[in-house]
């Protein structure tokens, strides 16, 4: 039989990611429902070795669904990734009673929660990142918020780089993943998009492709570029200077991250929550919840983190027949 677990903790690690406090909300409150104990851990990891701990109910959680960010903060904690770290968190966990565990993070919060696992306590994973890039899942908390408030932005310098007939650079976030720059390439029409995962450095292929489209009477060109490739500013340079159009590069950058999460980041967070609170009750631990195949269901952590994510080859043939 598992032991039947009385309080939890949560904890947002790494960035945030809009829809973080609808999850958080929704394991407050599911487990309140269930006769649990929560108690929110501050600034993550690093909040969880300060003992930054505060007792939850169901109002601490009220009127936060629509934010941004994280109420609980987040931060990042080179301590705990070491051993004499994760045994002090664990102690600490065990210290104020906490049996279960649920971490929202990316990949490296999940290697955290498995650290935790193999020391007792009881861990599950939410996947709160705007980078897509957790291979066991379709849908990861605040992806879609994020790609819609770059592409609400992309559509903003389209329109000034129409009136001025120019090229433009657009910098979007997703660090070593392309998944916003694809998907943001598709929404906004961009004439070239730049994928860490398939892009050749090569620069005078982009340069032949903003004359061509030039000779054909485009008025505007729009690049997007990928945070994993980067150098955004000194590339728009070499292109003015070798296509003698002007270019200018944006970096959209943090305001990402931020803003009112959309109803699916809403909606699928709150599920995503009330599922790690349900998996907990039934002593489930080392497991991260995952949206697959139109189904929300768990991996192993283990497995989860040995998993590799490519760029869809169907996507990425699309947007480049679309671009022409």
């Amino acid at each position: 039989m598992a032991k039947e677990i009385k309080t939890i903790g949560i904890l947002t690690s790494g960035g945030d990611a809009p829809g973080m406090n609808a999850a958080t909300r929704a394991v407050v409150r599911n487990a309140i429902a269930h006769g649990l104990k929560v108690k929110g851990i501050m600034k993550g990891y690093q909040g969880l070795l300060n003992e930054e701990i505060i007792d939850m109910d169901a109002r601490s959680v009220s009127d936060t669904i629509q934010k941004g960010g994280t109420i609980l903060y987040t931060a990042r904690c080179a301590e705990f990734r070491t051993p004499e770290g994760q045994k002090k968190g664990a102690d600490i966990c065990k210290k104020h009673g906490i049996e279960g565990l649920v971490v929202i993070g990316g990949d490296g919060s999940f290697q955290g929660a498995q650290k935790l696992a193999a020391l007792g306590i009881n861990t599950i994973g939410l996947p709160g990142t705007i980078d897509l890039d957790i291979a066991c899942t379709d849908y990861t908390i605040g992806f879609d918020t994020a790609v819609n408030t770059a592409m609400e932005a992309i559509d903003k310098v389209r329109d000034t780089s129409t009136s001025h007939e120019r090229c433009s650079i657009i910098e979007v976030m997703g660090r070593n993943a392309g998944y916003i720059a694809l998907w943001c390439g598709i929404a906004n029409g961009a004439e070239d998009i730049l994928l860490p995962e398939r892009y050749d450095n090569d620069e005078q292929k982009l340069i032949n492709n903003i004359i061509q489209n030039r000779k054909k009477g485009k008025k505007h060109h729009i690049i997007i570029n990928a945070e994993g490739i980067g150098h955004s500013t000194s590339m728009a340079k070499r292109i003015e200077a070798a296509t003698g159009i002007e270019t200018r590069a944006t970096i959209l950058g943090h305001m990402q991250r931020g803003g009112s999460p959309t109803c699916k980041d809403r909606v699928y967070a709150s599920i995503m929550g009330a599922y790690a609170v349900d998996l907990l009750r039934e002593g489930k631990s080392n497991r991260v919840v995952a949206y697959k195949n139109g189904k929300f269901v768990d991996f192993d952590i283990d497995e989860a983190l040995a998993m590799k994510k490519d760029i869809d080859e169907y996507q990425y043939t699309i947007s480049k027949n679309l671009a022409r």
